[in-house]
């Protein structure tokens, strides 16, 4: 069992920050969730304390609501957040923190997403629903945007 609770993946993106930060705000229902899966961010507050309530769509007419609140938003550095809370800072069955981060790194940018979980067996829970495949698919879609690439 991970100590950290954390689960993580790294991207080294062909992009200057600037870059990289716009793809991630602007652009976010075209790469935050794996194909062939589709998000769709029915409300996305850029806030410490705003909303987040982002639908995943599946090929089969699945639906997963992801409701949560934006715990950090620094633009051109990172954004957090947590599904423990939903609006109004009102408590809700918690399973993780999210960080989505960006840094210079050489002549581009490194983009880290990481998990962490309140347990250990959140952790194990979201490892054996595909977090490395999926966490990672939804990070090279990033990376593809953000060097001018087309999905």
């Amino acid at each position: 069992m991970s100590t950290s609770r954390e689960l993580s993946v790294e991207r080294h993106i062909a992009a200057p920050v600037e870059a990289v930060w716009r793809t991630m705000t602007n652009r976010f229902e075209e790469w935050f969730c794996p194909r062939p899966w589709r998000a769709e961010a029915r409300d996305i507050e850029w806030r410490p304390g705003g909303r987040s309530l982002v639908v995943m769509h599946g090929p089969n007419g699945e639906e997963m609501p992801n409701e949560g609140v934006v715990l950090e938003y620094e633009p051109n550095r990172r954004f957090v957040f947590t599904d423990a809370f939903t609006a109004g800072w009102k408590p809700s069955g918690p399973f993780m923190v999210g960080l989505f981060e960006i840094a210079p790194d050489g002549d581009g940018t490194l983009f880290t997403a990481t998990a962490r979980h309140w347990t250990d067996e959140a952790l194990e829970r979201h490892r054996s629903m595909g977090f490395e495949g999926g966490w990672g698919a939804m990070a090279d879609q990033l990376k593809t945007l953000a060097e001018g690439g087309t999905l």
